[in-house]
């Protein structure tokens, strides 16, 4: 039976029918994992955010004449791809988390959460000064 309600208890089913925890020691490693991939996903978004910014920094200025086809940087196009790579690598992640968190028990919102709390702290606190409003997922 799937609930619609937060419960809270150690049975539960996260993602797949074979991810099912029936023991508090199950269930612990599931939150533990939860928490871990919460973790995971914020440290993939504040590379994403790394490589984005360092592909549209803007070329140091030199004497030479400003020409567009001379401006052309190969390295600019591969950092563009990682960026879009690293996008849909993390859009997959937090869909993920958002479809467990959907299982509506409360252990695994809780570690959820903490560990996206967790990660924006370690990896994404001290990037006060960066702003970049991007992001389409509700889930950041």
């Amino acid at each position: 039976m799937m609930h619609m309600t937060f419960y809270w208890g150690k049975s539960v089913t996260i993602l797949f029918d074979s991810w099912k925890t029936d023991s508090w020691l199950s269930y612990s490693l599931s939150l533990i994992a939860c928490f871990i991939f919460s973790i995971f996903y914020q440290y993939m978004e504040d590379r994403r955010i790394r490589i984005r910014l360092l592909s549209n920094k803007p070329p140091p200025a030199t004497s030479q004449i400003n020409v567009p086809l001379l401006n052309w940087k190969p390295d600019s196009r591969n950092r563009r791809c990682a960026a879009a790579i690293l996008f849909v690598i993390n859009s997959a992640i937090g869909y993920l988390l958002m479809l467990a968190i959907m299982s509506f028990n409360g252990g695994v919102f809780v570690a959820i959460v903490l560990g996206l709390g967790v990660g924006y702290f370690v990896f994404r606190g001290r990037d006060g000064e960066i702003v970049l409003v991007d992001d389409p997922c509700a889930c950041a």
